[in-house]
């Protein structure tokens, strides 16, 4: 397996050196072809490799800070998870979780828009292709059906109990609901524990489609992987995700309690004033100047709502003209163009710098404004993607929720920046990070970390292995498809003029972390 993904990988490398050089700007020079060795062989092409720079591209002035664990006296766990996938290719950030006995592994969603987790099942003929095989409970000696009982919906039969979920793009999941053994992965200290999740029947539309498997449901409510868990008493009335940014993918997720960094900003979150998380945003300041709103504008509705499996922002109408305009007016001196799909009518400005980290010296800075006068400060990564047709182009990332008066906020405002749903104590705090660190940061025991599984989907082995051990002595259970590799090392020799491959290094770099499904922090 790890042979083919190594190859795999080089692959996609020569394509994209080879799609370079076939758009290379005439005057560089060509390509250096060297005489092949023997008879027969294919010429080889020089590619000068130079060290990393001794500092990161992205700074950011708590780097050096680390969290905690929950307060001492709490005995409660936490299941430390990865994320994997990003916005711009995606759409959405994955997990892995791990179902029945011998576990089944599969790609899920983070949503907490949502209330039940589901995976299809080995039955459903309603299903789309995706990245892992579908869940067969004939190969789990702990599955379960949940039988009809008075709290649930029934099947025509009144055998089972059954769910449905429709959501706002018109895709919806359908199916019967099950109980069995989860895992969390090698890196939690959360044990498997026995829950009730969703083994679909039905897919339609992006559900149906989609690459993930299906869906980690994390909102309010009693299918909730989060509030099982919590009526179990295993792990503390709180969760964390942590997005990864704009130039890297991937992150973080903790399932209990973590200690809040002295800096974290919170908002207060009313259980009761919607079904969703919501926050008590008061105020929208772009380059240090307010927007002239009600405060009112952000409470219709459901209010102002945190939904990590929507990919964007969005604003009612009066707030988003007040938001467009003003980040206009601060951008008069940058070319505005065409947004790469001409079915949207996006707002895209043309720039000098594809470099990430030069952002704030172009793009104003964006301040949101909590009841308590705490403020979240965004960055441009927190409102603007990048134009995929057009080289160091940035387009909003904020739109209009049509005639909704919700304000609805998605992936990209929490981009590097730890979210903590302080469930227990009605809060949610910020904390601006980067995310693709912070995952180091909670492996406080120095355990290794092992390498992400690969998520071909060609191997969904049952086979268990047996536990190892972390070098603080504690079990270390190693999961099916999860082969821990230290280091992975490809020489290649090809010729580019480097002046004009430096720009396409980080989208080199994505195209090979994405083959490995690996971070791209990881690629060096």
């Amino acid at each position: 397996m790890a042979r083919a993904l190594v190859n795999l990988t080089v692959a996609t490398v020569v394509f994209f050196l080879l799609f370079l050089l076939s758009h290379s700007n005439p005057s560089t020079s060509p390509p250096l072809l060297l005489p092949p060795p023997h008879h027969g062989a294919r010429p080889s092409m020089i590619l000068p490799l130079f060290p990393s720079p001794k500092n990161p591209s992205r700074t950011f002035s708590n780097s050096r800070r680390h969290l905690q664990r929950p307060d001492s006296h709490s005995s409660h766990p936490n299941a430390r998870i990865r994320l994997y996938d990003d916005l711009l290719l995606n759409g959405y950030y994955t997990t892995r979780l791990w179902i029945g006995t011998p576990p089944q592994r599969f790609a899920l969603i983070v949503d907490t828009g949502s209330t039940v987790t589901y995976v299809p099942c080995a039955t459903c003929e309603q299903c789309g292709t995706h990245q892992d095989p579908k869940f067969r409970p004939n190969l789990s000696s702990t599955y379960q059906p949940v039988k009809c009982n008075l709290d649930c919906n029934c099947d025509n039969d009144r055998v089972q109990c059954i769910y449905e979920r429709q959501y706002a793009e018109m895709s919806s999941s359908s199916g019967v609901l099950s109980e069995d053994m989860i895992s969390f992965g090698n890196e939690s200290e959360l044990l498997p524990q026995r829950a009730v999740f969703g083994c679909e029947n039905e897919e339609t539309g992006d559900l149906y489609s989609q690459h993930a498997d299906g869906i980690m449901g994390l909102g309010r409510g009693d299918l909730s992987v989060v509030d099982q868990l919590v009526e179990k008493g295993v792990i503390s009335d709180s969760f964390s995700l942590c997005y990864g940014g704009m130039d890297i993918g991937g992150g973080a997720m903790v399932l209990g309690g973590i200690s809040a960094p002295s800096d974290m900003v919170f908002s207060y979150s009313d259980p009761e004033r919607s079904p969703y998380y919501n926050i008590d945003l008061k105020e929208i300041h772009v380059a240090g100047k307010q927007l002239h709103l009600n405060p009112s504008v952000f409470d219709g509705k459901y209010g102002t709502v945190l939904d990590s499996g929507t990919t964007y922002g969005y604003l009612p109408e009066a707030a988003f003209t007040a938001f467009k305009d003003a980040i206009i007016k601060e951008l008069n001196n940058l070319k505005q163009i065409r947004g790469p799909d001409p079915n949207y009518n996006d707002i895209c400005f043309s720039s000098d710098s594809s470099d990430v980290s030069e952002l704030p010296k172009i793009f104003p800075t964006v301040e949101m404004v909590f009841d308590n006068q705490q403020k979240l400060l965004l960055s441009p990564e927190n409102y603007l993607f990048q134009h995929s047709k057009v080289h160091g182009a940035y387009c909003l990332g904020i739109f209009q929720n049509e005639k909704d008066p919700t304000t609805l906020l998605g992936g990209i405002i929490v981009r590097n920046t730890l979210v903590t749903y302080d469930r227990e104590h009605s809060k949610i705090g910020f904390w601006k990070t980067n995310c693709s660190e912070l995952w180091e940061r909670l492996h406080i025991t120095g355990a290794p970390s092992p390498s992400p599984s690969s998520s071909s989907g060609k191997d969904n082995s049952t086979v268990e292995l047996p536990p190892t051990s972390a070098r603080d002595g504690s079990p270390h259970y190693a999961l099916p498809g999860e082969t821990q590799i230290g280091e992975i090392t490809l020489d290649m020799s090809l010729g580019i003029n480097y002046s004009y491959l430096k720009p396409h290094i980080n989208k080199l770099t994505e195209f090979i972390a994405k083959e490995l499904d690996i971070n791209a922090s990881q690629v060096k």
